[in-house]
């Protein structure tokens, strides 16, 4: 029977140095679910985010101990094995940042650049997933005639659902999003918050924040990382 399991953790510490910032993590994220991560600021909900993926990899004296597993397409991996290439598994599990960082390039160049970088060359290919990716972020309409501006002219909101469909230009598996509507007004936040909940379809997403109310509207389960470890509220 196929499983429903998406994400396992077991017993995850993670040090910087002789600092212990995670201590002895549980859980299971389910696939096509939204779950809602929140927790006093401090509390490493950012670190345990960077963990599906190795953002840690090329920080000194940064270690983790315990077991990650990640079901990506029919096997499972451990990032903390290596046991997947870092970019194979960098698009398979994307993140989204709490600032939108858009390259200093035009639209286009943006959503572009990463299937370049996977060594997609086929132009028509490039066209089509771009826009697939601009549509599922409800920008295409508003880029469609400004694709060779830059995106650095985009608004706030504008900038980061740029950033989740360049992310999803890749058609990664997991989507991990670390406070993404916190800098942004709430009709934008509203935008990306029902795209998330439609991007469920397609991937798994965990989302760092801190508004409970927000937290409630769009996760399938919200849980709270605190000393004690990782526990569902």
């Amino acid at each position: 029977m196929e499983t429903k399991d998406k994400i396992i953790v077991k017993g995850v510490s993670f040090f910087y140095g002789r600092n212990r910032v995670l201590d002895n993590i549980h859980a299971i994220f389910s696939k096509h679910t939204i779950t809602a991560i929140t927790g006093p600021s401090g509390q490493g909900k950012s670190t345990l985010l960077g963990l599906f993926n190795r953002m840690w990899d090329d920080v000194p004296g940064a270690r983790c101990t315990g077991e990650i597993r990640i079901r990506l397409g029919d096997r499972w991996v451990s990032p903390l094995k290596n046991d997947i290439p870092m970019p194979l598994l960098r698009r398979k599990v994307a993140m989204i940042f709490q600032e939108p960082n858009p390259l200093p390039m035009s639209i286009a160049g943006n959503m572009a650049f990463p299937l370049k970088l996977a060594g997609v060359r086929d132009k028509s290919i490039i066209e089509e997933k771009v826009q697939k990716a601009l549509a599922q972020a409800f920008l295409w309409e508003e880029v469609k005639d400004r694709m060779e501006k830059s995106a650095l002219d985009l608004s706030g909101g504008q900038k980061q659902r740029l950033c989740i469909a360049r992310a999803l230009v890749l058609e990664p598996e997991v989507l991990l999003c670390d406070e993404p509507t916190s800098s942004l007004d709430s009709k934008a936040a509203g935008i990306i918050e029902d795209f998330l909940v439609g991007l469920k379809t397609s991937c798994t997403l965990l989302v760092v924040s801190h508004y409970m109310d927000q937290m409630r509207r769009i996760a399938d389960k919200v849980m709270a990382l605190q000393e004690h470890g990782l526990s569902q509220i």
